[in-house]
């Protein structure tokens, strides 16, 4: 099992969209970076667990845990032309964007701020944490996953 942050904006999709429906998976879908993609596509697998990240909103931080319950598949998003992320250079045979599904685990009791964890010695290695790194998905080691817990 590999550990995940995915960032949201919340209006988009929150920690909460995830709790109304425990049961029910949702698509994480609109990812348009390439390398965010590659990991969604390469690496992200089912029973991997994923810290669901608010960002671009007023209590920035890891607000909860989603469960990966199907791995990538062509992002329906970039074939839907009402779609922000419609993609027309994507095509049933050449899908160019992945999406995977993510089911709720649980909200976390209070937010994980970003300033809390730029503050932990042990998240330095975060690529969270790195400088210019902006990726919506990014890999958190097993260490990593526990430090942030603890906090």
């Amino acid at each position: 099992m590999n550990y995940w942050l995915f960032k949201t904006e919340p209006e988009e999709c929150s920690i909460d969209d995830f709790a109304r429906e425990p049961n029910k998976a949702i698509v994480w879908e609109g990812v348009r970076n390439y390398q965010a993609r590659n990991f969604l596509r390469d690496s992200v697998a089912v029973g991997d667990q994923v810290f669901i990240y608010h960002s671009s909103c007023k209590l920035i931080g890891v607000a909860g845990i989603a469960k990966v319950v199907r791995a990538a598949y062509p992002d329906p998003s970039q074939f839907n032309n009402q779609s922000p992320y419609f993609d027309a250079k994507a095509s049933d045979a050449q899908p160019r964007w992945v999406a995977v599904d993510l089911i709720f685990v649980e909200k976390l009791p209070q937010l994980i701020s970003l300033d809390k964890i730029k503050a932990c010695p042990e998240m330095a290695g975060l690529p969270l944490v790195q400088k210019g790194s902006r990726l919506s998905v990014m890999p958190v080691t097993a260490q990593q996953w526990q430090d942030l817990l603890n906090l």
